[in-house]
């Protein structure tokens, strides 16, 4: 299991490693961390899609407060591994809850921005391309071969550049009352991903020919 886990350089820090077993100690099981992510994605495309109809003011803690919900993710991402692994509680359907709630999670926070742009197509096709990447990692695993992690824009970086648009955009709106950053953020995100598919689809073809090579 562990030789198919996405590579986090945080799993190796003291603070990671500490929270993970304080966890692990708890009732909370693998699954539940896994689960929590989809709460706050939930969270952030409520706050982005607030900020539709809120002014400067409000727009600046909402946009802060999704860009918080958005790491809180992550740490969920980097938690329910840890525990489950290093923790040792492992449960039989730890591979479905440790994928499923990754895709709810992309379609949530990609449509609640685009929706803050005024923008669900973008939104929409951001996430359409996340989900794509991750099929084709999958896809490949499913043939095989080893997960393919790689970006330019795997999940992290997707996650990251997310988070740093919203606090642009929060101080952006405090300063002129407008989010363009997060609607470049946007396309950012969506071309990078497509790229980030392409390049995983070319790698898991070039390998299964050379494995029917061999």
């Amino acid at each position: 299991m562990t030789q198919t886990r996405r590579p986090i350089n945080s799993r190796q820090t003291g603070w990671a490693k500490k929270t993970a077993r304080w966890l692990a100690q708890t009732r909370l099981t693998p699954n539940r961390i896994s689960q929590g992510s989809v709460l706050f994605a939930a969270l952030a495309f409520a706050c982005f899609w607030a900020t539709a109809d809120t002014g400067p003011a409000w727009d600046i803690a909402l946009f802060l407060i999704a860009a918080l919900a958005c790491q809180f993710r992550l740490l969920c991402n980097l938690f329910d591994g840890m525990v489950a692994v290093e923790g040792g509680k492992s449960e039989p359907d730890g591979p479905f809850w440790n994928e499923a709630p990754d895709r709810a999670a992309d379609a949530l926070i990609f449509t609640g921005a685009g929706l803050a742009v005024g923008s669900l197509a973008l939104g929409l096709a951001a996430t359409t391309l996340a989900i794509a990447t991750a099929y084709v990692r999958e896809l490949g695993r499913a043939e095989g071969l080893p997960p393919d992690f790689s970006g330019p824009l795997a999940k992290p970086q997707r996650m990251a550049l997310v988070t740093a648009g919203a606090v642009l955009t929060a101080i952006e709106s405090g300063i002129t009352g407008t989010g363009y950053t997060l609607f470049v953020t946007l396309w950012v995100v969506m071309i990078g991903t497509g790229v980030t598919a392409v390049l995983r689809g070319n790698r898991m073809i070039r390998r299964l020919k050379s494995n029917g090579e061999n």
